[in-house]
């Protein structure tokens, strides 16, 4: 196996995909629709840019947080971490797991070589429960994204099928995940809103 020193930083994405296997999950790949989806569906979306997380290699996972959402990340070789973009430091699967778990989760998934440069490419994405999508990675402006209407979504793993030439290292850019406030939440903005319509009166 190849290991990935540093590259230019490309992005490609998925064109087609296949049905889930938990009719629960709806998959979406186009990123308006699937954001209004969330919507619809009284969910927020937060988004994960990785920014802070440093560039460079990580022998063992990372993680963060964001709109309180704890995320880590793992490959079995380690990570590779530029400009924003994670990837594996080894052609090998990528996992990303969520707690709490959310309802949506959605990013720009895809494949480099061992320089960041873009490789056209089959890849799989699959859910923790099952629930999967492969699609053809090409270009920058294509979009995956999930979204359950049951069970929460906890896990996502990204794993190369195949493509044209070498080794090919699983990538991801912005993940968005998709939140429903909690019951609670939901009372405290009704108790808002109701104290809201009293002040003006």
């Amino acid at each position: 196996m190849t290991s990935r020193i540093a590259g230019a930083v490309a992005v490609a994405a998925i064109a087609t995909c296949v049905s889930s296997s938990t009719a629960a999950v709806v998959t979406i790949t186009n990123q308006t629709l699937w954001t209004a989806f969330a919507n619809a569906n009284g969910a927020g979306v937060v988004t994960e840019t990785f920014s802070g997380v440093a560039d460079g290699f990580y022998a063992g996972s990372v993680s963060s947080s964001v709109g309180g959402i704890a995320w880590t990340a793992a490959a079995p070789g380690g990570l590779y971490v530029d400009q924003g973009l994670f990837s594996t430091n080894y052609p090998e699967p990528l996992t990303f797991t969520f707690a709490p778990g959310v309802q949506g989760v959605a990013g720009n998934i895809f494949g480099t070589d061992i320089n960041f440069n873009i490789v056209p490419s089959i890849v799989q994405v699959t859910l923790n429960d099952g629930s999967s999508f492969i699609g053809y990675a090409t270009a920058a402006s294509d979009f995956i994204g999930f979204y359950s209407t049951d069970a929460a979504i906890s896990s996502l793993t990204i794993t190369k099928l195949g493509n044209t030439t070498g080794g090919i290292f699983p990538t991801v850019d912005n993940l968005y995940f998709a939140v429903v406030p909690a019951p609670g939440a939901l009372a405290l903005l009704g108790v808002a809103g109701i104290i809201g319509r009293r002040s003006r009166r």
